[in-house]
């Protein structure tokens, strides 16, 4: 049954050329070139006379080769799904067979996956995702305040019960007053100068989010994953207090030493402290961190649909990206200086509301001039945001970073909040060669050495 000439049928037959827009009908869709052509006299026809569609005498006349089918009882809800359905099957008959004749897309890129199957399965992908969405009908636009009463109210219970979406609260107290936590769905940037602790802190709020239950992909494009699982590790230690650091004679609980975990050169007893501390890792935390790292052998396409198969291959709920700025950026279609960036920008934003995942994304600031930009300490404000401006746009909240692990003190601060909280900062404990990293004047919590 050809669906086409029965939706271009009803729109005349009603009079209701409406439905094309409502229902996203477009050319596309239709198989042949009389449907075409009676679908382009419809909708002109309904520009020039006030939305009115012509007459079933009037079509006939300027499309002799389209022959309507009228008295039909579907809805337009019916005949769009169908006709919708048909248009995807055959589009992707074409990708197979080839386009009237023509060579096969399909066969052209199984021929070249013998050396890149990975290309030939993610462009498979693609497309298969593509013409899912085309079958897409769309019957109504947008929320109604009256009608959708009850879709609300359901909302409301599933915030209620935590199912919709999750608030991680941040290991930094002041952050949670100002902004009440971290919420799904929304993309949060942290940023500094280079070496001044944006890695460090961003790794903090991920053990932080993990210590809630949350699950947690981390795509370390800079660091390795050994120097990553270094960094978690002598962190989770010193928040149960395995050593003792001293800063400004004040004795503070500490982790392992991050220099002989990375270097293998543990002294005996601290090395026996750190296995068994390891092997209770599954009981001090209560959701889980995966770890993707630039020197992993299968982490060579670091693509948004690449961060969208992870995320829901891991079932992530938090996603850290370190830096932003080492995706492989989608394709500017604006032609504008910086277009790349700003396009992935914009699609991580929609990633994150898509699979309803917390995002930090780290990027640099822009480097001060001079002795005193090194030594002193100073949050970088909103103009600093280095690499993509677009990142300043998308994200819900701007978090400046700067340090100084020497004096074993730091500063983080609020930029652009879009619920508020823009201008607050808070001076932190720095210490990251034992994980110490935490909010001056906060609870150090207490623990036996190595009782875990």
């Amino acid at each position: 049954m050809n669906y086409g000439v029965l939706m271009l049928s009803k729109v005349i037959e009603q009079n209701d050329p409406n439905a094309l827009l409502r229902f996203n009908i477009t050319a596309e869709d239709l198989p042949t070139e009389g449907e075409r052509k009676a679908l382009r006299y419809i909708t002109e026809y309904a520009e020039k006379h006030g939305g009115q569609a012509p007459t079933a005498e009037m079509l006939a006349h300027e499309v002799p080769d389209f022959e309507p089918d009228f008295n039909i009882e579907a809805s337009y809800e019916y005949l769009a799904e169908k006709l919708r359905n048909q248009a995807a099957l055959r589009a992707f008959s074409e990708i197979v067979n080839g386009k009237e004749g023509g060579e096969s897309e399909f066969m052209k890129r199984w021929e070249s996956a013998q050396d890149n199957p990975e290309e030939f399965f993610s462009w498979l992908t693609e497309q298969a995702e593509r013409f899912r969405i085309r079958t897409n009908v769309r019957d109504t636009v947008g929320i109604d305040i009256k009608r959708d009463i009850d879709k609300f109210k359901a909302e409301y219970e599933n915030r209620k019960a935590g199912e919709s979406f999750r608030i991680w609260r941040s290991k930094f107290d002041f952050i949670n007053r100002a902004m009440g936590g971290y919420v799904s769905s929304n993309v949060y940037v942290i940023y500094g100068k280079s070496g001044r602790g944006k890695s460090a802190i961003a790794l903090e709020e991920a053990i932080n989010c993990a210590m809630q239950g949350a699950n947690v992909l981390i795509w370390s494009m800079e660091m390795g994953w050994y120097e990553v699982l270094v960094r978690l590790y002598v962190s989770i230690s010193a928040s149960v207090g395995v050593a003792k650091a001293t800063l400004d004679g004040v004795d503070i609980e500490a982790g392992f030493n991050s220099r002989d975990v990375r270097q293998g050169k543990l002294d005996d007893e601290f090395e026996s402290g750190f296995m068994e501390f390891l092997d209770k890792m599954n009981e001090l935390i209560p959701g889980n961190i995966i770890v993707r790292a630039v020197d992993d052998e299968d982490f060579d396409s670091r693509k948004l649909r690449d961060l969208k198969a992870d995320i829901l291959e891991t079932k992530a709920d938090v996603v850290l990206l370190d830096p932003f700025y080492y995706l492989d950026y989608e394709k500017n279609t604006s032609k504008t200086a910086g277009g790349d960036a700003a396009e992935t920008s914009k699609k991580l934003r929609r990633l994150a509301g898509q699979t309803k995942t917390t995002v930090f994304a780290l990027t640099q600031a822009e480097e001060g001039e001079g002795k005193d930009a090194d030594s002193e300490l100073k949050l970088p404000q909103r103009k600093d945001v280095k690499k993509t401006k677009a990142l300043l746009e998308d994200a819900a909240l701007l978090i400046a970073v700067d340090t100084n692990a020497e004096e074993g003190r730091g500063l983080i601060g609020l930029n652009k909040g879009r619920d508020g909280g823009e201008g607050k900062s808070a001076e932190i404990v720095y210490l990251p060669q034992f994980g110490v990293v935490k909010q001056l004047g906060g609870s150090e919590g207490s623990a036996d050495q190595f009782d875990f």
